[in-house]
């Protein structure tokens, strides 16, 4: 089991610690709802030294991209510009989905999630032969979240000098760089933030700082209640190797405009979507008391017509929510079978909360 530099710090914080993609990770600090609720409505920090910083580099960097990823860094004209991404197989199955950062064309820095980390690193090296391009894993850096509506200027103060102005002025999806930190303005959340990349022998410090600015400690209990209400997906329950993005909600990162670019699993994609019928991804509301869970079964009237993807329970709404997948023809009105019973679910457009504020109809 693999600890990131801030393991023993965790411990000191009281914090529970599970095992998570081959790391001991908090789970939480003592109250999950409590660092919830903190993220939506001040500020809090995660630890996510967990997840692997990649930077690809060299003269065919961007043309290396534009065959790997099923979205186009094209379209990142403006230094600092970042785009989320899937990277398919051949099937058009997601391999993972990513972050990329184009700080010039001949660097892009790739953010990768850490249970994938070894399967993504040999599947970009593999495919690196055509191309005049390194791939090389930064496992000297660490990696602090800060989240919430006063993380921003929580965070700043703590940030170098010469960063600072950048990054005070740093618009959503952008990063900036004083070739020694890397600021994001990026999250898993639904709130605005920083994603702070350092040095690891640094890390630490900054996570000193922060709680002396009463930023909380937030462990991966919150940070998947707030992903959910965000409506973002997680890998391994939304999506994977067997399912498309097409089928994940995630056909908005599926570039096809320039006709030239044979992305891997674009052939496959295109067939998807001329067959038709694709399964649909879709937020869901339980009608009343209870739990939604992964992989809880969806029905149609007597009809099956899907399951639940991700679920739990919305510290925001103080209701059940859940991300699924139904087939094409599924109704509005469904219900979830939960111990033998069913119960009414409603479908909803994600996200579900953002920025603190409800996105849709209780």
């Amino acid at each position: 089991m693999q600890k990131t530099v801030l393991n023993q710090i965790h411990r000191n914080l009281g914090a529970r610690m599970v095992p998570f993609g081959g790391w001991e990770m908090p789970i939480h600090y003592g109250s999950q709802i409590e660092e919830h609720h903190a993220v939506r409505r001040d500020a809090g920090m995660f630890d996510v030294c967990h997840m692997t910083v990649v930077d690809v580099r060299g003269r065919e960097a961007k043309p290396f991209l534009r065959r790997l990823l099923a979205n186009d860094v094209a379209r990142l004209e403006k230094p600092g510009k970042a785009l989320y991404s899937c990277m398919l197989n051949e099937e058009g199955g997601v391999i993972d989905d990513l972050i990329t950062y184009h700080m010039d064309d001949t660097w892009y820095r790739v953010v990768v999630n850490a249970a994938t980390t070894e399967k993504d690193l040999a599947w970009m090296e593999k495919r690196t032969a055509p191309f005049e391009v390194e791939v090389r894993p930064r496992r000297d850096l660490g990696m602090i979240a800060v989240q919430g509506p006063h993380a921003r200027e929580k965070a700043l103060p703590l940030l170098p000098e010469g960063l600072r102005d950048a990054t005070a002025g740093l618009e959503p999806f952008h990063a900036a760089t004083d070739g020694h930190w890397f600021v994001a303005r990026t999250g898993y959340t639904g709130e605005d933030g920083f994603e702070i990349m350092l040095p690891e022998d640094e890390v630490a410090d900054l996570w000193y700082r922060l709680l002396e600015r009463e930023v909380r400690p937030c462990g991966l209990g919150a940070r998947d209640t707030l992903r959910l209400e965000a409506g973002m997906n997680l890998y391994g329950s939304d999506m994977d190797e067997t399912v498309s993005p097409l089928e994940s909600g995630l056909g908005w990162t599926v570039d096809l405009r320039d006709g030239q670019r044979d992305f891997i699993g674009r052939r496959a994609l295109e067939a998807q979507r001329a067959a038709g019928d694709l399964r649909r991804f879709t937020g869901l509301v339980l009608e009343g008391k209870g739990v939604l869970r992964n992989h809880l079964k969806l029905y149609d009237g007597g009809r099956e017509v899907g399951e639940i993807t991700s679920g739990g329970f919305s510290p925001t709404l103080g209701r059940a929510i859940a991300l699924a997948r139904v087939a094409a023809d599924a109704g509005d009105d469904l219900a979830v079978e939960i111990r033998g019973r069913r119960l009414p679910v409603r479908r909803v457009k994600p996200p579900f909360v953002r920025h603190g504020k409800a996105c849709i109809e209780l």
